[in-house]
């Protein structure tokens, strides 16, 4: 059953984005928990984190091969394993200290769902700044509970689901409630989650964008000439010289110069070129240095004037873009951590790039899955996300689409279109409601020019910030302590 669940959950996840697959999967998961001794539970727990995290994560073996994509299923299954185990306790106890059927159909799953999302939280942030993906909220992207986003953020909609799937196990085992009542609390929960209104976002203007897709051929492995990178985004962007646009911003990949125009008066010379025959700023993503340090950058450049603002990278990938404690790792795996042969330093600019007064929120790749940075951009008055990002090193793999699914749900979380330009895709415009405004074909050179919605709306989601996160943190380790001791004082 674990095994069965954590492969159902998967289909939930772009590609194929079976959504309920996801609900159920989960709620498979649950029920093979119950009953369970503390090893059995982490056996459980363990199995069926395997099951989840080696499926939805296989992309990592197209260019890396087994060993990380090993690795990082293994750390997941560790936080999924000590996740079943409060599941367990969770099944065990609450209908013991809160009997009759609110405790038993409600309440049980209540705290069913607050011990996934803790565990999910944790593994989100720790260690070396976690693995938020995968989220049981990025299965509901393309499904009709991804509005929920905008009203209780990330966590919250991960606990509602889980919730909905505790739930459908308790109706399934009670006994002492009839087959109709049972029905119309599962019929009441359904309609409740999918009738509940969208929040409403106020439009405040547009900003007109051409955003890129080089289909460049700019994977870790790939041997391309130097600037052939770069000569693919500006072949990419030739198209639109002599079309008479009204542009207020180019937007050009992570990546899409492996020339630092900081550093390379060529790189410099095509970026004022594109800039001055478009007449609009370019947003272009490359590799800077400062003294001793290097980072992940975007650079805001104008023809003439060069880079008037930057944003570095605030969240690079462990294990890819920078190697934690690399004194004791390396020695580990010389021949695999040679991959890794520089450490990316932490970003410590702001989040936003001021486009003549749009405030533009700016997340580089896998800075798309923290909720800090999110918070962050719109702090500091962005009005629009811009999602720069290089999916090369995947190949055609879910991983692309998976990565969009988390961008749609940010656009939706944080009540703002989001712009995602990828060197091979998946490239798409996404408006504040996660609809689809543009896209491009994956590896394929093209550009989305549209006229993209700005706003300043405060979502609830974003008004909590991680308080319901924190309560649902708090909630769940509460509950269960009282639950233990009340429990040992009943067995006294």
């Amino acid at each position: 059953m674990a095994v069965a669940g954590g492969w159902l959950m998967d289909l939930g996840y772009p590609d194929l984005a079976w959504w309920p697959f996801t609900i159920v999967g989960t709620a498979l998961v649950f029920a093979s928990l119950r009953g369970r001794s503390i090893r059995g539970a982490l056996l459980i727990g363990a199995v069926s984190g395997f099951a989840y995290y080696g499926v939805l994560i296989e992309w990592l073996t197209v260019y890396l091969g087994v060993v990380p994509w090993l690795a990082l299923t293994l750390a997941q299954v560790f936080f999924t394993a000590l996740g079943g185990v409060l599941i367990t306790l969770a099944w065990r106890w609450v209908p013991r200290v809160w009997p009759g059927v609110a405790g038993r159909l409600v309440l049980t799953p209540a705290v069913v769902a607050a011990a996934w999302t803790t565990r999910e939280a944790i593994a989100s942030v720790f260690p070396f700044g976690g693995f938020a993906w995968g989220r049981l909220a990025h299965s509901q992207a393309e499904g009709p509970l991804a509005h929920w986003a905008a009203w209780v953020g990330f966590s919250g909609l991960t606990f509602l689901i889980a919730w909905f799937s505790a739930m459908l196990v308790a109706v399934a085992i009670e006994r002492e409630v009839g087959m109709l009542r049972r029905g119309i609390l599962v019929a009441g929960a359904s309609a409740t989650l999918l009738v509940w209104p969208a929040v409403p976002i106020a439009v405040t203007g547009t900003i007109s964008v051409a955003a890129v897709q080089g289909n460049s051929d700019s994977g870790l492995f790939a041997e391309y000439e130097r600037g052939q990178i770069l000569q693919d985004h500006y072949d990419g962007t030739r198209a639109l010289f002599d079309q008479g646009l009204e542009l207020d911003v180019v937007v050009w990949p992570e990546n899409a110069s492996d020339l630092d125009p900081l550093r390379s008066e060529y790189a410099a010379s095509v970026l004022d070129l594109v800039s001055a025959r478009l007449n609009a700023p370019v947003i272009v993503g490359t590799i800077t240095v400062d003294g001793e340090k290097s980072f992940n950058s975007v650079l805001l450049w104008k023809a003439g004037e060069g880079a008037v603002d930057q944003y570095d990278k605030v969240h690079p990938v462990p294990f890819a873009e920078y190697l934690p404690a690399r004194d004791f790792f390396y020695p580990l795996a010389p021949s695999l951590f040679d991959l890794v042969p520089r450490d990316f330093s932490f970003g410590q600019r702001d989040t936003v790039i001021d486009l003549n007064g749009v405030i533009a929120g700016i997340s580089i790749c896998y800075d798309i899955v923290d909720d800090d940075l999110l918070a962050r951009q719109i702090d500091e008055g962005a009005q629009v996300l811009l999602a720069p990002t290089n999916n090369a090193d995947f190949g055609v793999s879910d991983q692309s689409v998976q990565q969009l699914a988390i961008a749609r749900l940010r656009a939706i979380e944080a009540g703002r279109s989001l712009v995602n330009a990828s060197t091979v895709g998946a490239s798409a415009i996404v408006l504040p409601d996660g609809s689809t405004l543009d896209s491009l074909p994956l590896f394929t050179q093209g550009t989305m020019v549209q006229e993209v919605p700005l706003s300043d709306t405060v979502t609830p989601a974003h008004a909590l910030g991680r308080t319901l996160e924190r309560g649902i943190i708090l909630f769940a380790l509460l509950t269960l302590t009282l639950g233990a001791v009340l429990a040992r004082q009943r067995r006294a």
